[in-house]
């Protein structure tokens, strides 16, 4: 549900953000390129690895018109944050909620621009190429860790999903008690991991899923309008009968989460009176979680019909489309739920009603876009690792093995140790989603378009826009770890008691 999706055969680039099932960048040269000799410092795709790019998420192979490329672009950006928009607008008030999300769908498509006009007179089609060009090897790596970091957050929001929502599905279906092993979110992680995921991600031909982006695009849009109309069945006050009747749900889910939500926003009024203005030690998370849901990792997303002008609008109309999504979402999910939105929308819904089937059938559809998806966004991961060890080496099944095992095995540990998806939302979205967004566009701008003196207007708002992501970056980092250590504080004194 979240980070970018890259095509072989691109000419032109397009940021993106991951979907739920977002195959995020590969690194690749484009297959319309002309070969180069092996000392070219431009990073070629492995031979050892085998994948059918012609049939990821939807992209094709030069020939994407301009309504395909919106709705590729859209389909990759759509993803996991949407899940936790509502909880930003319940931190922030409406009013504020959308100011910040117009400025940073500006400040995406600002970043879309840097990137497009970078790459055409940098030559290069590549975050990491474009990190090569503009500051060597530091660049590359720079690049390469920035993304390697979206791509592991993405994979984090996915598991997330799996802890928090399969529990609910399992006590659906069988009526078992909170207290079994099987209703556990984090034994359930771990189990689907190891019997599901992990088999997937150890095969070196990925093309047979590339269709589950496409998937994961129906699931968040049948998400939509189910949230839209729970809006209007769900009454508030929120009734207390209900929750009754969810007591062993509720039992359930404070097995699964081994802190119990303390996040919750209280205002200390009508719990049904939407707030425009909300200010709290939670508003902090508000940026990274915007800046998560519309993170620009590269996909390429080409069409000889389309010039880079076209491409631009390509990206407008694509950025248009899903900023419509996520304010929806954001405003019939806090609308809800008001003052008890929890961090993943989806996630609350099993507080205060009973057994409802399409609640259920949306779960399942999620669960299984997002189980599929994490091989996928895994792939990258690999092959850029892969790629920074043994570039030169032949294949080999133990190296691959263990680096697959090493990357779910790290991914598993983070799911299970932090409290909640917030503050994976938070950590990424202030740190890699904001060198994304903001720092390596502006820098790569700045170091590679030669044509505009540093005096030009445009030199000084890309200069602009990196202190702009310093400011962002470094202040959201900073008070996050301070909400962090507040809140360690907190339960110190709480156990001391």
């Amino acid at each position: 549900m979240s980070g970018g999706r890259g095509c072989r055969s691109g000419i032109f680039p397009l940021p993106v953000r991951h979907p739920l099932p977002h195959p995020s960048p590969l690194f690749f040269l484009p297959s319309s390129l002309p070969k180069t000799k092996s000392h070219d410092p431009r990073r070629r795709a492995p031979a050892h690895y085998n994948i059918d790019y012609s049939k990821r998420g939807g992209c094709e192979r030069g020939n994407a018109s301009f309504g395909m490329s919106v709705f590729n672009l859209g389909n990759a950006i759509m993803g996991s944050g949407i899940l936790g928009l509502s909880y930003a607008m319940a931190n922030t008030g409406i009013a504020l909620f959308v100011i910040l999300l117009v400025a940073v769908a500006i400040f995406s498509l600002y970043s879309v621009h840097l990137l497009l006009k970078t790459a055409n007179e940098g030559g290069a089609l590549v975050y990491e190429q474009l990190g090569y060009k503009a500051f060597g090897w530091p660049g590359k790596l720079a690049a390469s860790f920035s993304i390697t970091m979206q791509n592991i957050g993405a994979m984090s929001s996915y598991l997330y999903i799996i802890k928090y929502e399969l529990p609910i599905v399992i006590q659906s279906f069988l009526g078992t008690k909170a207290d079994e092993w099987y209703t556990n979110g984090d034994y359930l992680v771990l189990l689907v991991t190891l019997v599901i995921i992990l088999p997937l991600s150890l095969l070196r031909n990925l093309g047979y899923l590339g269709y589950t982006s496409g998937l994961s695009l129906l699931c968040m849009v049948f998400f939509l309008i189910v949230v839209i109309i729970k809006k209007f069945q769900i009454p508030c006050p929120l009734p207390e009968d209900v929750s009754a009747l969810n007591e062993t749900i509720s039992k359930m889910l404070n097995a699964t989460l081994s802190h119990p939500n303390t996040t919750a926003v209280d205002y200390s009024e009508d719990a049904c009176t939407p707030k425009y203005f909300v200010f709290n030690s939670q508003t902090v998370y508000a940026v990274p979680i915007l800046t998560f849901a519309f993170v620009l990792c590269p996909a390429f997303i080409s069409s000889p019909k389309l010039q880079p002008t076209a491409m631009q609008g390509v990206a407008n109309v694509s950025f248009l489309a899903m900023f419509i999504m996520y304010l929806l979402a954001a405003l019939f999910g806090y609308l809800t739920f008001n003052s008890h939105v929890e961090p993943e929308l989806l996630h609350t819904y099993s507080r205060f009603s009973g057994f409802d089937v399409i609640l259920l059938i949306v779960r399942l559809a999620v669960l299984t876009a997002v189980t599929l998806t994490v091989p996928v966004v895994l792939f990258p991961i690999r092959t850029s690792i892969n790629h920074h060890l043994s570039a030169s080496k032949e294949f080999s099944w133990i190296r691959h093995t263990i680096i697959t095992v090493c990357l779910l095995a790290g991914t598993n540990a983070l799911v299970i140790l932090v409290p909640t998806i917030r503050d994976i939302f938070g950590f990424i979205g202030a740190s890699a989603a904001a060198m994304l967004i903001f720092i390596l566009p502006s820098a790569f701008y700045i170091k590679l378009v030669k044509k505009e003196s540093m005096k030009s207007v445009q030199k000084i708002g890309a200069t602009a826009f990196l202190l702009c992501g310093l400011l962002v970056m470094c202040g959201s980092m900073t008070l996050i770890v301070l909400d962090w250590i507040h809140n360690a504080s907190q339960d110190t004194q709480a156990n001391g008691h």
